[in-house]
């Protein structure tokens, strides 16, 4: 009974002392090169993304630079951080990087070092927006700590993943846990002195604010100015929220699809549900003649197949099917030994087998070392318009947070003749993403969570001369919430295209 007891006792103590307890804490650069070296392996052998963006050279080029950073780094935060780079420079929004779980609860449990205030991103400008604070509510903030405001931004872009080189998305990210993201990259700071410019004045002024804990910073980000405006942007939707439409006047109306999370897939009820949704819709669209409709999309972060495919059967005049082309890096899943799961090391074979299967049926044609789906998938089936289909104006609200199946979709729509976009930037590629499987590895010395989606995926879209190859969807009309409209809790894109379709139809 002893050695069972001391066993144990020695277990809990090598366990809880195999990675940092704070993640200032010293880590070794042996264990840095170890996890490095692993990382890269993984990255090459398993992620069809990784040169989707990037050259050869250039990803030559930043593992070079992680070599180097680890050798003047020392704590565990500055390995996390040469990890955060390394896989947002690959520019897939899906990939992810994540502290352990342990450390994830230390960080909550912080009560001093972080920035108090939210921000958010407006006409150009990163501006406080709390209400109740030290500093006016729409301050521009110049500086914090005596570094600029766009070098500290630039710096914590590598935390949310975009496709591409698209950074409009990453304001989502950073308008929500921007004092998060400064504690990653900077540490915990005792005080903060901030430059600001007020509207009133327009004139810097300085001022030295405490610093509060994590808990403390989000009930102030609860309690924002924009919450009643953006409340939907940081939150899930409801069942009955996903997708709504109404008429505006005799000639124009609304379809607003926030999610395609509608069921899990084309047999759930939910999706049933949505599809006699829409059909109701159209056929309802037909009947009153309506020549303007306006599908609202700026919520859309994705969801599951074939949601977004059966909407766009009904607002398009072509043939078209899920992708042009899709494929992966392997037909066995390598290195099982840093794969995520409960299952012991020795029984991870049996336990991927299914899995491994799967992809030689689905990606059985080999080019090049790159494994393709083959004719007959399900990815490659034909869809035809839906006998309903609106062909007459279609005017697209996008925005940053349109991602995955989001902005497959809305790059669908954006190749229609008869559809203008308008809005920002979306985070999801026009022209293709990484998608549909995701796959996790754990680093050996660190821990840190390493997560990524491994088909490569080329959308059905038609090649357009404002759409670039390493970008979102480019609108054709940029419109962002003007800083008045904040003020105002306003909505000027949709005022915008309605004041659009009101000259149309005047015309």
């Amino acid at each position: 009974m002893k050695k069972v007891t001391y066993f144990t006792l020695l277990f809990f103590i090598v366990s809880n002392t195999i990675f940092s307890q704070s993640i200032d804490d010293s880590f070794s650069e042996k264990k840095m090169h170890k996890d490095l070296e692993v990382f890269k392996a993984i990255r090459l052998n398993a992620n069809s993304g990784l040169y989707k963006y990037r050259i050869k050279q250039k990803i030559d080029s930043i593992y070079t630079w992680a070599d180097r950073e680890i050798d003047v780094s020392s704590t565990y935060r500055d390995f996390y951080n040469i990890i955060c780079q390394l896989t947002d420079f690959e520019g897939s929004l899906h990939n992810n990087t994540n502290f352990p779980e342990k450390l994830r609860q230390s960080l909550k449990n912080e009560t001093s070092g972080y920035f108090p205030y939210p921000v958010k991103w407006i006409e150009g400008k990163w501006i406080l927006n709390y209400e109740k604070g030290e500093i006016p509510l729409g301050s521009e903030i110049i500086s914090i700590n005596n570094e600029k405001i766009e070098t500290i931004i630039k710096n914590l872009y590598k935390y949310y993943t975009t496709d591409g080189v698209n950074i409009t998305g990453k304001a989502i990210g950073i308008n929500y846990r921007f004092s998060k993201y400064y504690r990653f990259h900077y540490g915990l700071q005792d005080s903060y002195k901030v430059s600001f410019k007020s509207k009133k004045t327009n004139q810097i002024q300085q001022i030295t604010l405490k610093s509060i804990g994590f808990i403390d910073y989000y009930k102030n980000f609860n309690n924002r100015y924009s919450k009643p405006f953006d409340e939907s942007t940081y939150r899930d939707f409801g069942i009955g929220e996903k997708y709504n439409f109404k008429k505006i006047d005799p000639t124009t109306s609304i379809l607003t699809v926030n999610s395609f999370a509608i069921g899990g897939n084309a047999e759930s009820p939910e999706h049933h549900t949505f599809v006699k949704y829409l059909d109701s819709v159209f056929i309802k669209v037909k009947e009153s003649n309506i020549k303007n409709l306006i599908v609202d999309i700026r919520r859309n972060g994705g969801g599951t197949d074939p949601n977004e495919l059966v909407l766009y059967e009904y607002l398009t005049d072509r043939n078209f099917s899920e992708n042009k082309t899709a494929w992966v890096s392997f037909q066995k899943i390598p290195f099982l030994r840093y794969i995520e799961t409960k299952v012991p090391s020795f029984l991870r074979p049996l336990g991927v087998i299914k899995y491994n299967k799967y992809f030689k049926q689905e990606f059985p044609i080999n080019k090049d070392g790159k494994f393709y789906q083959g004719p007959l998938s399900e990815d490659h089936t034909i869809r035809k318009p839906n006998k309903n289909a609106f062909t007459a104006n279609i005017y697209l609200l996008i925005s940053p947070e349109v991602a995955s199946a989001g902005s497959n979709f809305g790059s669908l729509v954006a190749s229609n003749k008869n559809t203008v976009v308008i809005g920002e930037e979306s985070a999801g590629g026009f022209y293709g993403h990484n998608g549909h499987t995701p796959i996790s590895y754990i680093l050996p010395k660190s821990k840190i969570k390493t997560t990524f989606f491994v088909v490569n995926l080329e959308q059905y879209v038609i090649e357009k001369t404002n759409q670039i190859h390493n970008r979102g969807i480019i609108p054709d009309i940029i419109v962002s919430q003007s800083f008045e409209d904040y003020l105002d809790h306003k909505d000027t894109q949709m005022n915008y295209v309605l004041d659009l379709i009101n000259k149309n139809n005047k015309k």
